[in-house]
């Protein structure tokens, strides 16, 4: 009988220790917001995941409509919340207690702010209040991104308040990739423009720019410089730690980042351009995995460096 008992026991706790997480977990859901940088974050992680057993999906939706989905749990994990610009439209969501910020960024050291092509800032486009002083040379036009963009209501704020002289503008949105061609025409072109520009991006290298200085109040001190954190629901750790714990563990670099976009820049799938990334970079693995299983409690370190080899 206490033979019986002990090999019970014996299987009960090996049973546990390989059990592997809730099959509800293995539906994982990011939401993107059409930016470059996040379909490269969201497809590294996504990669790990299918390496992990781990079933993940993309939702594109703007900002606001990504914090609504975050609360009522329809998604799972963004890995796109730039502080301070995205701080207005999260705040009362974050008031009311209603999703999760990790509390240790995903990214540090990104800017968020106004740009030029280098020839129109040798020109005399250098701060914010340079703007309404080139109004015919630009259009009368400042070129942001999408339509419910935190960026593109600091632009419109601007030009509602007449701050900078900026009142006559208007607001161009449409898209990251929109932006870019309207960019891209006028530096071929030779022609000012003024557009909303970010790093980590593929347009830091490949187009030579500058950032506005004397935006501060608007974008946040040294050009609008960012650090990116994780939104997950309330209770995503508690459901789904395993998930939870490599969510936790992923961090990245402007150079990690600036090297996944660049291919997907070019039309690559995000997740084929993050595999082919991991295949050659298989070392950032042991921070991301430490802790971390597969979808049925095995390592998940060796699970992933054979997932992303294979092919």
């Amino acid at each position: 009988m206490k033979r019986t008992l002990f090999a019970s026991l014996c299987v009960l706790f090996v049973s546990s220790a390989f059990a592997g997480e809730a099959a509800t977990c293995r539906d994982v859901r990011f939401a993107d917001v059409g930016w470059t940088d996040i379909a490269a974050t969201t497809g590294l992680a996504s990669t790990v995941l299918s390496g992990l057993g781990y079933k993940p999906t993309k939702t594109l939706a703007s900002v606001p409509i990504t914090f609504a989905g975050v609360k009522s749990k329809q998604i799972d994990v963004f890995l796109g919340y730039w502080s301070p610009t995205m701080d207005p439209i999260i705040d009362p969501f974050r008031k009311a207690n209603q999703l999760t910020v990790l509390p240790t960024p995903n990214l540090t050291g990104a800017k968020y702010t106004l740009a030029v092509p280098d020839y129109a800032y040798n020109t005399g486009i250098k701060t914010f209040s340079d703007i309404a002083k080139h109004y015919d040379e630009l259009d009368g036009k400042i070129y942001g991104i999408e339509p419910g963009n935190d960026g593109n209501a600091l632009i419109k704020k601007m030009i509602d308040s007449n701050q900078f002289g900026l009142g006559k503008f208007k607001l161009v949105e449409s898209s990251e990739a929109g932006m870019l061609v309207e960019v891209n025409r006028a530096v071929r072109a030779k022609k000012p423009i003024v557009f909303l520009g970010w790093e980590p991006h593929p347009m830091n290298v490949q187009m030579k720019i500058d950032y506005l200085s004397g935006g501060d109040d608007v974008f946040g001190p040294n050009y609008g410089e960012a650090k990116v954190l994780t939104v997950t629901p309330t209770d995503y750790a508690a459901r789904c730690p395993n998930v939870a714990k490599l969510i936790a563990n992923l961090h990245f670099t402007t150079d990690i980042e600036n090297h996944v976009m660049l291919p997907i820049m070019n039309k690559t799938d995000p997740n084929q351009a993050a595999r082919d990334w991991l295949k050659a970079n298989p070392a950032v693995l042991d921070k991301w995995l430490a802790g971390v299983k597969t979808f049925d409690g095995h390592d998940g370190l060796s699970a992933v460096k054979a997932y992303v080899a294979a092919k």
